[in-house]
């Protein structure tokens, strides 16, 4: 099938990997323009642009979709369908109605839950034990459209978002295709069951230890690998990337409880956390055992706290 696809971040490099491995003639690619990113803020290509440069395919990368040039150009690849994933940017209602076969996007969770830019961030930090892959027709709301293919996976208790997506990318290929190939009956989506995925912001990955060690601990997988669960003791800022519940602790949230090779211990809310990776600024990722030989933190030590 000729198609357009549209996309970015590795999670849509994925799709529209499997798409070509499927056999599609996918005739153009559209994806966000360059963005800065690394230590010297170069502007870097995304995921999608590399594999299209890689294989070939035709490229645009508009800062919107309502210039004319932009629609005449997608117009003139007459696909079939236009396949979306994590792409980022709205496509205007003369795109939504441009292909015969409309427009398809793949979204990661189990629609109408987690709506938004957010779903397997919100899905982990709200504890769901599934989420899953929609393909929907798309409208013109956000997230709305008509259910076409769908299929569930269970959150594991180590699943960080990092694991989740990879295992969700693969998952949402293998749908798209699917749906492409047997277009399935839409059906609409129940508003009353709905709910939204905010975009994450970085003050949101702030530990408070007045939370229970449950909501800490789905606070740090949920924001593995970006942006970092984080704390503060002194002065430092430090990461916490790895962490598992200490049942039946009780002391002032953020006291460190125990400082040993398997893990220091933080009384939180309610219980405790043995965090067993930890991170300092411009440090690397190193196991509780590596970090305390470069670092001095003892018993009775304040998390959270400037002052320690």
């Amino acid at each position: 099938m000729k198609l357009v696809f549209a996309g970015t971040p590795e999670f849509a490099a994925v799709s529209l990997a499997g798409l070509l491995q499927a056999g599609h003639e996918v005739a153009l690619v559209l994806t966000q323009p360059d963005r800065p990113a690394g230590r010297g803020l170069r502007p870097q290509p995304s995921a999608v642009k590399q594999l299209a440069l890689d294989r070939g395919l035709p490229l645009l990368q508009p800062a919107a979709l309502k210039d004319p040039a932009t629609l005449s150009a997608i117009a003139a690849a007459r696909p079939a369908a236009v396949a979306v994933a994590a792409y980022g940017l709205i496509l205007p209602p003369a795109l939504l109605a441009l292909p015969p076969r409309g427009c398809l996007n793949v979204h990661a969770s189990l629609l109408p839950r987690w709506r938004g830019a957010a779903p397997i961030q919100r899905a982990l930090l709200a504890g769901d034990s599934t989420t899953g892959i929609t393909i929907m027709q798309m409208d013109a709301g956000l997230d709305t459209g008509p259910i076409l293919l769908q299929e569930a996976i269970a959150i594991s208790p180590g699943d960080t978002a990092g694991t989740l997506h990879d295992k969700l990318a693969l998952l949402g290929a293998r749908l798209l295709v699917r749906a492409l190939e047997t277009p399935p009956a839409p059906r609409p989506q129940d508003e009353n069951v709905a709910t939204y995925a905010a975009r994450i912001n970085t003050a949101e990955a702030e530990i408070d230890w007045r939370k229970t060690a449950a909501e800490i601990e789905r606070q740090v997988r949920a924001f593995d690998p970006v942006p970092g669960a984080h704390t503060r003791h002194g002065g430092v800022a430090l990461k916490v990337w790895r962490a598992r519940i200490e049942p039946g602790l009780s002391a002032a949230p953020g006291t460190v409880c125990a400082v040993e090779p398997g893990g220091v211990v933080v009384a939180c809310g309610s219980e405790g956390l043995r965090i067993t990776e930890l991170q300092r600024a411009g440090g690397k990722r190193l196991a509780v055992s590596a970090f305390l030989s470069g670092f001095r933190l003892v018993r009775g030590a304040r998390f959270g706290s400037r002052d320690d």
